[in-house]
């Protein structure tokens, strides 16, 4: 509680880990077409549009495995 507001240690968590650091962006590429990924904040994913695909990011580390990646 900070001035008499809680805080929800969960929800600070939750953003802290749905952030990706820029500089880690900048050299990840598309393990499929080594193009370049945009982060999209909303789902919490790397996506290549080159390849269609979106990699998850869970607890705060992309998944770059195709497999894993979901079509867009």
């Amino acid at each position: 509680m900070i001035d008499g507001t809680p805080i929800d240690s969960d929800r600070e968590t939750r953003d802290e880990k749905s952030l990706i650091d820029p500089r880690l962006l900048e050299i990840l590429v598309c393990p499929v077409t080594k193009a370049t990924l945009e982060y999209d904040a909303s789902r919490n994913e790397l996506i290549s549009r080159a390849a269609r695909l979106a990699y998850p990011i869970r607890d705060g580390i992309p998944i770059m495995l195709a497999d894993e990646a979901r079509a867009l």
